[in-house]
């Protein structure tokens, strides 16, 4: 029988082999307790069912896989969000979407708003609580993702109508305000998709490859297809890869979009490209 294990040795021997902040999280989710719990009570031992779901939870960890999949849930914006294998983890550079977004629904009365490709349904979840008069729509190709996004919008209190389908496939002739979007905007090939967690990410999330694989395949169908579902004066906001600004203001030209422009992100890179439809 295996020797019981207090939680300060536990963390400790799990600090030789992943980030100790990784394992105190991972730790304290096992044993169901903050962090003041873990200083104050290190003597305490695991149960061996502790012990187990721990040492695999390291294992997991240790060949890679995000600690966000591991925990279930990933911060953004200041919220906690839940997130699986489904959907992507949220990450910084999505903000400039939102905030951009935000901008410009908040100068309307009532807002019709719509979100292609929610994902975890982060942006539309964000969108609904900084313009409560606005009304969401927020489509995704994956059932599983939409599982997640309805459990986010259900915890965070906001109603946001999700449809499942193919970007504008499921919305018929229906026009809104606003469109904003965070595709697959990674090429096919880029040795990115093969570090920092990407390879446990949904791969029809991150890259376009199924349908072009230059990185710009499905911005090139959400930008052509904006005109039939915006309203006069409507804006579409694309967030793209960071060498991906200048194609995507040239996809909104040709278009016929106007008013177009990109925006930046925490790290200077330019993150966000939109217009407007005249």
């Amino acid at each position: 029988m295996r020797p019981l294990v207090s939680i300060g040795e536990a963390w400790r021997r799990a600090g030789r082999r992943i980030d100790r902040l990784d394992a105190r999280l991972l730790l304290e989710r096992v044993c169901a307790c903050t962090h003041a719990e873990l200083i104050a009570h290190g003597e305490r031992e695991l149960t061996p069912e502790q012990w187990a779901q721990f040492e695999a939870l390291l294992l997991r960890r240790a060949t890679g896989e995000p600690l966000a999949y591991l925990l279930g849930s990933a911060d953004f914006y200041g919220l906690e969000f839940a997130v699986s294998p489904a959907v992507l983890i949220p990450r910084p550079d999505t903000e400039v979407l939102v905030d951009q977004a935000r901008a410009r629904a908040q100068k309307l009365p009532a807002a019709r708003i719509l979100d292609l490709g929610t994902g975890s349904g982060i942006v539309a979840i964000l969108l609904a609580r900084l313009c409560p008069s606005a009304a969401l729509t927020a489509v995704d190709l994956s059932a599983a993702a939409l599982e997640v996004a309805q459990a986010n919008a259900t915890r965070h209190g906001v109603h946001i109508r999700f449809l499942e389908g193919n970007w504008y496939a499921p919305l018929g002739d229906e026009r809104f305000d606003l469109i904003v979007a965070n595709p697959p905007y990674i090429a096919a090939g880029d040795p990115h998709l093969q570090h920092n967690g990407l390879p446990f990410e949904p791969p029809l999330a991150l890259s376009d490859r199924v349908v072009g694989g230059d990185g710009l395949a499905c911005l090139r169908t959400l930008v052509a297809g904006a005109g039939d579902h915006l309203l006069p004066g409507g804006w579409l906001l694309i967030e793209h890869g960071y060498d991906q600004a200048v194609k995507a203001r040239d996809l909104m030209d040709a278009a016929g979009f106007s008013t177009i422009g990109s925006w930046r992100d925490a790290a200077a890179i330019e993150r966000v490209s939109g217009g407007s439809l005249p």
